[in-house]
């Protein structure tokens, strides 16, 4: 099997949280071909895929605001939010299912969105084109929070410390960052840690807004299949052996006619046993041939 065999595989049979990761990866190879600029070392998306700070770009290309959170600005964007994303979707799936996944992923996208547009409106910041996974992986991690706070992790030379610990530490690192550098960004982080929290808040209410991604949940997880299965499976099952005919019962006529033939050959038997084979007759050497 060779390697991309591999991928196909584990695409195909990977749950939702591994596709998530595979789309961003095979649009980040797809980015580098098509947005790359080498010669300034950097990448240069279109407003018509990255979200403009802008009202007036964002509106028009209204699909941006879920489009951004599918693209990276270098290799190690792209591989830290993978990983933190990988983090945060399986202790997410702890507690919710893949269809709630997708809806935190792509709702949490779309609100981040709107509230960094929004932002960038109120304050001078500037323009700016968001990119990033962030802001949807920031959803998935704090709704998880919210639902699990005391939750222990074990993190590497540190030990063991609750979910609620590593939440605070980023969303302090996301406050005082804000006007240093990467503004946008972390305006996004902050969104989608809130919608995090409204999504498990509502959904504690009785409202799933993971809902309103229903169909594009059914689209991406249905399965093809040229052929058709049936529920029942065709089970072989061995056959009891027949039981043995009985064997007619012999006539007196019949067993005095076999006692007399066996009679015949045991007497040219011990003819042969005295004399040997040559001392028969052609009648009797027939007899005992027939008898073969």
């Amino acid at each position: 099997m060779t390697i991309l065999d591999d991928i196909k595989q584990q695409y195909r049979y990977g749950g939702l949280l591994q596709k998530l990761i595979f789309w961003n990866i095979g649009v980040f190879i797809l980015s580098i071909i098509l947005f790359r600029s080498f010669s300034q070392g950097r990448f240069i998306y279109p407003d018509w895929l990255g979200l403009s700070s802008s009202w007036e770009m964002a509106l028009p290309y209204f699909w941006t605001f879920l489009t951004y959170s599918f693209f990276h600005g270098g290799f190690w964007h792209l591989v830290f939010n993978m990983i933190v994303l990988n983090f945060s979707g399986r202790l997410f799936l702890t507690f919710f299912t893949e269809k709630q996944l997708l809806g935190t992923y792509t709702l949490g996208a779309v609100f981040s969105g709107i509230i960094y547009v929004l932002a960038y409106s109120l304050f001078p910041l500037g323009n700016a084109l968001l990119v990033g996974a962030s802001a949807s992986i920031m959803a998935i991690l704090f709704a998880t929070v919210s639902y699990a706070p005391l939750m222990s992790i074990r993190l590497l030379l540190i030990g063991y410390v609750k979910l609620w610990h590593i939440a605070a530490v980023i969303l302090v690192l996301d406050i005082l960052q804000i006007g240093l550098s990467n503004t946008g960004g972390h305006i996004s982080h902050l969104a989608g840690a809130l919608f995090g929290f409204l999504f498990v808040f509502l959904l504690k209410k009785g409202m799933d807004l993971s809902r309103v991604t229903d169909f594009v949940f059914t689209l991406f997880s249905k399965k093809k299949s040229r052929k058709k299965y049936t529920p029942f499976k065709k089970v072989h099952i061995n056959k009891a052996p027949k039981a043995p005919k009985p064997k007619p019962k012999m006539t007196y006529t019949a067993i005095r006619a076999k006692n007399k033939k066996q009679k015949q050959i045991d007497d040219i038997l011990d003819k042969i046993s005295r004399s040997g084979y040559d001392s028969l007759t052609k009648e009797e050497k027939d007899f005992l041939f027939q008898q073969k």
